[in-house]
């Protein structure tokens, strides 16, 4: 799989926004096992540090790994990406804003406007033949039980967005964080489309929507979270999982594989492409975790687990699975769910 034509060459500089985050991190990791060069933006330096001196300290020294610092999304100015993609051949854009404030203009505006820079940056950089945005399942649709939509291209998740913007009630004020999260990720992958489709840029532009990422996590930084849902799951916290009736996960290494992909593929160009992986629940998982770690006690199973009945085509994602990363499906539960316990227990839950 590493003798592919591909869009650009080994050697490579890609740029990752977003570096110190639990999927750039993988994205890099296999970039570099590519014997590409990667540089990755950080809000700043010394606090990321880590990046150079302990995960990716090796291809630091051997020169094919750097940081850069752009500023938060919320802070950012026309230019500020400018440094950051001089010299690479394509652009991985991961950064986004988790803070799940309520306030809309707090995170739609800012994530939209930063990508926006984002990409008229890229599009005066000649050297730049790929444009990877990293969008979510949420972007298509809210995802719960007794929802049966089918996701097609111009699926969107219009809902989350109309509810982000309304003046919130009694009823609605619990949910406009997340509400105003899932809209971000609307209004920018929507803002991507609208650029492609306007300024019709000479580098292609493609655009991942994972689900739920599971996983192994690489640091000690990505289970310190309150979305690290198998640290919760592990240490007996049944009060952020019962939020999640029902999921699609996808393993962090499948998700950060299709981002390499969707680089290196000369053939993926302006594809919206789902990751969901596969549907389960969280007694699926228990059950997982029971069986491979037979001495920890784990939680009892929980009541209320549902079904999702959301119909998606994931079958671009996993032909580029197989062709770039060799493997005909998914990883299944089981290798995913050892990755995160194992990653769980390493840093010290």
């Amino acid at each position: 799989m590493f003798e592919q034509a591909t869009s650009i060459p080994p050697g490579s500089w890609v740029l990752v926004t977003g570096a110190t985050g639990w999927l750039a991190t993988h994205i890099i990791k296999q970039f570099l096992e590519r014997g590409y060069k990667v540089r990755g933006t950080v809000r700043d330096v010394q606090k990321a540090s880590w990046l150079t001196t302990d995960l990716f300290k090796s291809a630091q020294d051997s020169g094919s790994f750097q940081v850069i610092a752009v500023p938060d999304l919320a802070d950012l100015k026309e230019g500020d990406f400018d440094a950051a993609v001089t010299g690479v051949s394509a652009v991985i854009n991961v950064a986004s804003i988790v803070s799940f404030d309520p306030d809309p203009n707090k995170v739609i505006t800012p994530t939209v406007r930063g990508l926006t820079y984002l990409l008229e940056a890229a599009a005066k950089q000649p050297s730049i033949q790929k444009f990877v945005h990293t969008s979510s399942f949420l972007a298509a649709t809210i995802v719960r039980p007794g929802i049966d939509t089918r996701i097609e291209r111009d699926t969107w998740n219009d809902a989350a967005v109309n509810m982000a913007w309304a003046d919130p009630t009694p009823e609605t004020a619990p949910m406009r964080p997340a509400m105003v999260y899932m809209a971000s990720k609307v209004e920018a992958e929507k803002a991507l489309w609208k650029f492609v489709e306007e300024k019709k840029p000479h580098f292609a532009v493609n655009s991942i929507s994972p689900s739920t990422i599971l996983g192994q996590p690489l640091v000690k930084k990505h289970i310190d979270v309150p979305t690290a849902w198998l640290r919760h799951l592990y240490e007996g916290n049944s009060v952020p999982l019962k939020r999640l009736a029902a999921l699609y996960e996808i393993d962090v290494k499948d998700a950060a594989s299709l981002h390499v992909a969707a680089v290196l593929d000369p053939n993926v160009k302006n594809e919206r492409i789902q990751a969901w992986g596969r549907h389960c629940d969280w007694n699926a998982i228990l059950a997982v975790t029971r069986r491979l770690y037979p001495e920890h006690e784990f939680m009892e199973d929980l009541p209320g687990m549902a079904r999702l009945d959301i119909q998606v085509d994931c079958s671009s994602a996993l032909a580029l699975l197989e062709k770039w990363a060799g493997q005909e499906t998914w990883r299944t539960l089981e290798e995913t769910v050892k990755d995160n316990v194992d990653g769980v227990i390493e840093f010290g839950a």
